[in-house]
């Protein structure tokens, strides 16, 4: 809850505002989203959807009744078979046809569709996203919008004009806006040869010859195009709020005209809207797109951000602003910016007014449950990062040996260990990543200047570890060079060959410290 004296700033605050303001007082506000799953639904989707559940959240946080929708259009034809699926052949045999009739190349789901849409619910449930899920092949299939597909052919000409004001060349003059699958092969290659003022269909298919009259109110073939059919469900559905990509909300896009159909054709008022940007990916390559399989999913981010950052992601950005999501040392730094945000929201970091309002909301809007009544324990990502390796990859090692861990903390600190491991082994930069020497490894190779060193440093350390802080310890390794008289910088290369297997490495009295006396002595007791 939003329990800042002043009104929120924040992007879904003023759209929650806006809805309110534009469609009145009402018992209920419909907020919609929608995708059609003809492949991997991937995290530039997944921006529409959290975009819509913010100011859903927001407008249930100004005491308003809101029913959260989300519709599946698993109706549409199946165009193109995207490359990271599998069973190539047996897909392209079934272009052409509904998505919800193409079967599961992973024999996993009753259908194509229903694969990406099952894997989607799931993710969208991880991050606190609930929506109620309409399936828009059920509905077309038990002809449910009959009557709507037959008051677009009544209105067929005025439709076409609507259409044909954007584009470059006129629609054909025996155009009607409704396409069929044929009875026979499931394929959309048909041409409606003649509508009979009411419910009666006739058609005829270009791929196995097939021809036959529907009947609106009975078929399971028949469905309305997508600058229709998208109109005709915010009257069905009385949609307040709907938002779209900027390429929906090009001039003369799908939403101009589906403006003009929605009030033309079905006498309802088009939804309160706002424009979302694209989203990059930064550090993994490859493109986002479905259709070519080069994606990146929700779950492909909940590898590498809790549930609580991916919508930090989001609910800290404008969604008309172009962003990217990092798989690079980046994530160091997004983590670092979340963390500061939570110390701000509960007052362990000073900010200024406005910064404090802003940060806090933020926040507020990234949990996926309710805000926690205290600060959760925090441990900086980069130290983390450096512990779970020392532990080789060990989750519940690396949080016994986090001194202040609750209990009741256990459990979110192990989702943000186990995304920092994925993040380590899969996207860090190799000179991040290590392996702490083991005690019976054989010793390296090492200057004398640099033995002499080690075995100095040993001793300081066999004497006074319990009594060094990363300060003093610092100091100390630069006497140490001294007395052994040797170039810090090449001690350094040296040290870590000796703990790391590499040249680099984390900072060195740090990481001394955080290993431990034992495996450290164990380590240095070689040379």
């Amino acid at each position: 809850m939003n329990t800042t004296q002043t009104p929120s700033s924040h992007w879904a605050d003023i759209n929650a505002a806006k809805i309110v303001r534009e469609k009145g007082e009402k018992e209920v506000y419909v907020c919609a989203s929608g995708i059609t799953p003809s492949g991997t639904v991937h995290i530039g989707n997944f921006r529409e959807i959290i975009s819509v559940e913010l100011v859903v959240r927001a407008l249930r946080e100004m005491g308003r009744k809101v029913r959260f929708i989300y519709s599946w259009d698993d109706y549409d034809v199946f165009r193109k078979v995207p490359k990271n699926m599998p069973r190539q052949e047996m897909l392209k045999a079934n272009l052409r046809r509904p998505i919800t009739l193409v079967p599961d190349p992973y024999g996993v789901e009753e259908s194509y569709a229903r694969y990406h849409e099952a894997e989607v619910e799931r993710e969208l449930h991880q991050v606190g996203i609930h929506p109620e899920y309409l399936y828009q092949a059920r509905r077309y299939m038990a002809s449910e919008y009959a009557e709507q597909i037959r008051t677009a052919l009544e209105k067929t000409a005025e439709i076409r004009r609507i259409l044909d004001a954007h584009r470059t060349e006129s629609l054909e003059e025996d155009w009607k806006p409704v396409s069929v699958f044929c009875g026979s092969c499931g394929r959309d290659t048909t041409t409606v040869l003649s509508w009979d003022g009411g419910y009666g269909l006739e058609y005829s298919c270009s791929s196995c010859g097939g021809h036959e009259t529907i009947d609106l109110r009975t078929t399971s073939l028949a469905k309305l195009p997508w600058r229709v059919d998208w109109p005709m469900r915010w009257a069905y559905e009385k949609v307040d709020f709907e938002p779209a990509g900027k390429d929906h909300h090009s001039e003369g896009g799908s939403f101009d005209t589906a403006r003009e159909v929605v009030r033309r054709i079905y006498h309802h008022e088009p939804p309160v809207t706002f424009q979302y940007d694209f989203i990059s990916i930064k550090g993994r390559g490859g493109k986002i797109s479905s259709s070519s399989g080069e994606v990146v999913s929700l779950k492909d981010v909940l590898e590498v951000y809790t549930p609580e950052l991916t919508r930090y992601l989001f609910a800290g950005t404008r969604p008309n602003t172009e962003f990217a999501i990092s798989f690079d040392l980046d994530v160091i730094k997004i983590y670092e910016d979340y963390d500061k945000t939570e110390r701000i929201h509960y007052g362990a970091e000073p900010a200024d007014d406005r910064r404090r309002e802003k940060e806090r909301r933020i926040y507020e809007l990234s949990q996926v449950g309710p805000v926690p009544a205290e600060m959760p324990f925090q441990v900086p990502f980069r130290h983390l990062c450096n512990l779970l390796q020392i532990s080789s990859g060990d989750v519940e090692k690396t949080l016994d040996a986090l001194p202040g861990l609750a209990p009741e903390q256990r459990d979110r600190m192990r989702t943000r260990a186990v995304c920092a491991w994925n993040w380590i082994t899969r996207f860090a930069p190799e000179d991040f990543r290590f392996a702490l020497a083991g005690t019976e490894d054989p010793p390296v190779d090492v200057s004398g200047g640099a033995r002499d060193a080690i075995r100095r440093l040993r001793a300081l350390l066999e004497e006074k570890f319990h009594s060094l802080d990363e300060k003093s310890l610092g100091e100390a390794v630069y006497d140490v060079c001294r007395e052994a008289g040797i170039e810090p910088k090449s001690f350094f290369v040296e040290i870590y060959r000796v703990l790391v297997g590499k040249e680099k490495g984390p900072r060195l009295a740090a990481f001394i410290l955080t290993v431990g006396k034992e495996r450290i002595l164990g380590i240095l007791g070689k040379y």
